[in-house]
């Protein structure tokens, strides 16, 4: 692509790197990039600021939206790293054939993101465990109210300095089974990165959280018995020594973190085991004493580990309620990499 670049005349100061938090604090800059009936065209980066569009924009209607996330890492080396961002472009690809929205080449999503965060590369922090957080999303900007196919888009890209998810080192937390409501089901858009299915994960999110369960089970939308994920993250279970996962059917996440670690335990030796979840199996399983580590695995987590599942006013614990030496493992493993403190061992981590 020709990116034309125009940079801001008043750059920001940058931030205290002790209160980063998470998503709040934006960059100099942005990417933009249009498409109409004549193709994707005008990739351009431009100082960060609002965008306009037209009150009819289809994005607002009828949902056609879809994003991605990454992160940018600075090592000690100060070299700046990306962790598998062809996956993230291929994964945005398979997005937007679902939604029915023209596609960027994942080559290009990859292009754009490093041209961007090489740009704003002095927003990278320089702390262990803050990163530079990449959000590419895709939107529907057609003008017209009608049911129709997605014709003009904007493509864009925002970057905001982050601060540690476990600021305070890995801490596992309280889990609890959804019972009401679902965020997906098969042949629907589960296994895509759009907002809808953040949107309906809302309102049981929030009331799992007032009832002190931060780590929220999904079940599947058919028979409801079947885990799916945990909050807005793939899960994990360790049980006899072999490491479960919800299988990819169509309603999860295809996770770029899960699919890493994954090969990563593999190469350890560990057995792998993707298949359906029961309730049932897992807590009988927990009955048993069976169940050594359950862990979240995402972007902004890495791992978050769980130290118990609530079901039926039941409540049942891991490893004394800890951060086991399994997960913690596999976190310093895929977080060693993604710094570059360890070999890359396959050609996962992109440079600037």
């Amino acid at each position: 692509m020709d990116i034309k670049i125009t940079k801001t005349t008043n750059p920001k100061p940058l931030p205290d790197e002790s209160k980063l938090g998470f998503g709040s604090i934006f960059t100099d800059h942005m990417f933009i990039m249009d498409h109409d009936d004549d193709g994707w065209h005008d990739p351009r980066i431009v100082p960060y600021g609002p965008i306009v569009l037209d009150p009819a924009a289809s994005v607002f209607h009828y949902g056609g939206e879809i994003f991605e996330g990454l992160k940018a890492y600075r090592g000690t080396d100060g070299v700046v790293r990306l962790f598998r961002p062809d996956e993230n472009g291929m994964r945005m690809k398979n997005s937007a054939d679902r939604m029915g929205m023209p596609y960027v080449d994942p080559d290009d999503f990859v292009e754009a993101v490093k041209a961007l965060v090489k740009v704003d590369e002095r927003w990278v922090p320089h702390k262990k465990g803050n990163t530079l957080y990449v959000r590419p999303f895709l939107i529907a900007t057609d003008p017209n109210l009608t049911l129709h196919g997605i014709h003009q888009e904007q493509f864009l890209i925002i970057l905001s300095p982050s601060g540690s998810y476990f600021s305070e080192g890995l801490i596992a937390v309280k889990g609890a089974f959804e019972t009401e409501d679902v965020r997906a089901v098969r042949g629907g858009t589960g296994f895509t990165k759009c907002g809808g299915n953040y949107g309906a994960a809302n309102r049981a999110i929030m009331r799992s959280e007032a009832a002190g369960y931060p780590a929220l089970i999904w079940l599947d939308g058919v028979e409801r018995k079947y885990i799916e994920e945990v909050g807005g993250m793939n899960v994990m279970f360790k049980i006899d020594g072999k490491v479960y996962t919800p299988m990819l059917n169509g309603s999860i996440l295809p996770g770029i973190t899960r699919k890493s670690m994954i090969q990563v335990m593999k190469d350890w030796g560990v057995e792998v085991i993707e298949k359906r979840i029961s309730v049932e199996e897992l807590l009988g399983a927990a009955k048993e004493g069976r169940v050594e580590e359950v862990w979240g695995v995402g972007t902004a987590a890495v791992i978050s580990p769980i130290s118990s599942l609530t079901h039926e006013g039941v409540e049942y614990v891991f490893n004394n309620g800890e951060v086991g030496e399994f997960s913690k493992k596999l976190y310093d493993t895929l977080t060693g990499l993604q710094w570059g403190e360890i070999e890359d061992p396959y050609g996962w981590v992109v440079k600037l």
